[in-house]
């Protein structure tokens, strides 16, 4: 590598050509970044006490792939956003200036600094840049009509610096132009390595994105001709299936869960690149990889995206995206590719995306925290063997308990009658779901307006009040925003506050009927044939609104003699029972006793998902993952910390840092606790480890 301080024009010009590696994202410099580039220029140009301003770096591979011409080509690494934003100012420039200044003239701006004169087609440019952006440069330098169908953010850049030039700044501009200072860093390809220089330039994480350090991590170390073949065939047409717009965001959260499956761990959203490299490292043959990575792309884009062509598929993928639930998208892509791969049938298929739905939902209408499904997803594909596969996926379903539990009819009808669905994130879905079950002729709900059988309005009228009964109050504030008093109606306006009798026989100024009894909404049906409206009416609609439901969001039904089969399956896998007696120190009447106990009950209070599991060497604590873990001694109490030791913060200077000195217990960082006295720090201390855990991107 060689790196020297140099004037960037003094770079530019001669013969030679910068490219753009086709790997490489578009230009992306918006006209903040330009004014600020412009407001630099000026200053330096007008202050004759400012000898310099210094730009940045410009790197690139000199020799090593590439064939010796007449025109060097540099494969350019890093730089691009200021060489582009520079040719389109200097483009400009050279429009403006018709006489000499200081011997510069149009021509030589251009001849110099942004066209290889005696070259022809692409070689005559000094920049090539990539896809759009590369012809829209060109027809700027050579002043050709741009269209619509050209780089918006080149041409929106290029008009920037058009309109702030003029015959009056021409000498501040150029003067400025002269002070610019750059590092100039050429690689030799046979010496250096392209990957750890673009990292160590790019290790900020600013200015580029998981997918754009993924994208050339994989493209940049291969020869030109396996680059260009690698991306055109599977990089390409992904960046294109996710939208050019939300490529990024898409891609990370699709790598994230590529790499959940291949690894069997969930990497973070901003360590996508680092889990990327480890993984890669491991991988035999690159264009394998790339392709496994694009065939999982086009499952998520079907899945994410909503872009599958099987209409009954594409509805049920719908509905799980309504419900915000992208942390089972690790387990979708897996059956996803067992179905494709014809190893489950496409019947067996959309059954298991249905429970899914089910599971998810029951859980949100039961209120169960959501904070552990990533890990339920992540891992629920191990539990499926290959045999009996459908069978073997609805007892694990059936088998999950506790916070990971799958709501029984039972529970998830009580807590429907009861839950104030009004206010409910996916209040819409519910309604849309009982509304059109089982229909050819579909309702769309977000056309109707939610309507109140019983009025909202605290002020009742007299007629509601003696509908409702001595009770009214109580019956309103309990039963207001519930399923059995909430329905879809066109006609809100004309509805208001009404009693229930006239909301169920109205007619509009015509004599048209539009009330209740008239709806073509399947909701209204049950309120067509009653007189009052009160708390047993509201409850029985509620029941058949549930029972509906659980026919809806059906649960898993397996024999009790199979599911117990599995039972026995899983009991194989379960590590030995512990209890507390079984560590010696913290038997009854040990002087460690009391203060684990305090201590427990204080970790055990910081959340209802917080969970004990007793060990044979320790105790450990765990929400979605452990987050302490207490090894009991005969005069202190040894925590271990589950998080990095430069990530705690520890006034007292009481944490040690275990880093790889292999300790029983998860993390590391470790600190002990004696007393009763320390026990209010040593919360502290928990309390950062369980937040860390919880805040974990699910």
């Amino acid at each position: 590598m060689k790196a020297d301080q140099a004037n960037l024009l003094e770079l530019m010009n001669g013969p030679k050509q910068f490219v753009i590696p086709i790997y490489q994202r578009t230009y992306s410099w918006t006209l903040k970044e330009c004014k600020q580039l412009w407001d630099d220029i000026i200053k330096a140009g007008k202050d004759e006490k400012i000898s310099s301003h210094f730009l940045g770096s410009i790197v690139y591979i000199k020799k090593g792939l590439y064939q010796i011409s007449t025109i060097p080509e540099l494969r350019l690494i890093d730089g691009q956003q200021r060489l582009t934003t520079i040719s389109l100012l200097l483009s400009a420039l050279s429009k403006v200036i018709k006489d000499p200044i200081s011997e510069m003239t149009s021509d030589k701006l251009k001849n110099y600094y942004l066209i290889n004169r005696d070259e022809e087609e692409e070689k005559r440019y000094k920049l090539i840049l990539t896809k759009t952006d590369k012809e829209t440069l060109s027809k700027i330098i050579d002043n050709k009509e741009l269209f619509d169908e050209d780089s918006q953010r080149i041409k929106d850049n290029y008009e920037f610096f058009a309109k702030q030039i003029s015959e009056n700044n021409l000498n501040e501009v150029l003067n400025g132009l002269n002070k610019l200072i750059i590092i100039d860093v050429s690689l030799d390809k046979e010496r250096d390595n392209p990957q750890l220089i673009f990292e160590s330039l790019n290790s900020t994480g600013l200015e580029l994105t998981q997918a754009d350090l993924i994208r050339n991590f994989v493209l940049m170390g291969l020869e030109k001709q396996e680059q260009d073949s690698l991306y055109n065939d599977y990089w390409s047409p992904m960046e294109k299936s996710f939208g050019y717009a939300k490529y990024s965001a898409l891609f990370d959260r699709f790598m994230r869960d590529y790499l959940t499956i291949k690894t069997e761990k969930i990497p973070k959203i901003k360590d996508v690149y680092s889990a990327f490299k480890l993984y890669a490292q491991n991988s035999k043959d690159i264009k394998e990889l790339v392709a496994d990575i694009y065939k999982y792309s086009k499952y998520f884009v079907n899945i994410a995206l909503e872009q599958e062509q099987d209409s009954e598929i594409k509805t049920v993928f719908s509905d799980i995206n309504i419900l915000k639930v992208d942390v089972s998208y690790p387990f979708l892509l897996q059956i996803y590719e067992d179905y494709k791969q014809e190893r489950i049938t496409k019947e067996e298929f959309i059954q298991i995306l249905k429970y899914i739905e089910s599971y998810v939902f029951r859980r949100a209408i039961c209120g169960i925290p959501t904070n552990s499904l990533n890990k339920t997803f992540a891992n629920l594909y191990k539990e499926i063997k290959s045999e009996n596969y459908l069978e073997r996926f609805k007892a694990a379903l059936l088998l999950k308990d506790s916070y990971r539990r799958f709501p029984r009819d039972g529970e998830f009808k009580e807590q429907l009658i009861v839950k104030d669905v009004y206010n409910f994130r996916n209040r819409n879905y519910l309604l849309r779901k009982l509304e059109n079950h089982n229909k050819k002729e579909l309702v769309s709900v977000e056309s109707y307006t939610i309507e109140h059988i019983m009025p909202q309005n605290e002020n009742l009228s007299d007629e509601w009040k003696e509908e409702l009964g001595e009770s009214w109050k109580e019956v309103h504030e309990k039963y207001l925003h519930t399923i059995g008093n909430l329905t879809l109606t066109g006609y809100n306006s004309e509805y208001q506050d009404k009693p229930f009798k006239e909301k169920r026989d109205l007619k509009d100024k015509n004599g048209l009927p539009i009330g209740f009894k008239n709806s073509p909404i399947r909701l209204n049906s049950f309120l067509a044939k009653l007189e009052h409206w009160n708390q047993r009416e509201i409850l029985n609609r509620a029941d058949i609104l549930s029972d509906l439901a659980v026919q809806i969001w059906n649960c898993p039904k397996l024999e009790e003699e199979v599911l117990n089969k599995y039972k026995t399956i899983e009991k194989k896998n379960i590590k030995m029972i512990y209890v507390i007696e079984d560590h010696p120190h913290l038997v009854e009447g040990e002087a460690m006793r009391p203060l684990f106990e305090e201590i427990r009950k204080r970790i055990l209070n910081l959340d209802s998902s917080v969970k004990e599991d007793i060990l044979k060497l320790y105790i450990a604590y765990k929400t979605t993952t452990t987050f302490v873990d207490i090894v009991p001694q005969k005069n202190r109490l040894r925590l271990s910390l589950n998080m990095q030791f430069d990530e705690v913060n520890d006034p007292k200077g009481i944490c040690k840092d275990i880093t790889d000195k292999g300790r029983w217990g998860n993390g590391d960082v470790e600190v002990g606790i004696s007393n009763f006295e320390e026990l209010d720090y040593i919360m502290f201390l928990i309390k950062q480890t369980f937040d860390k855990v919880s805040e974990e991107i699910i």
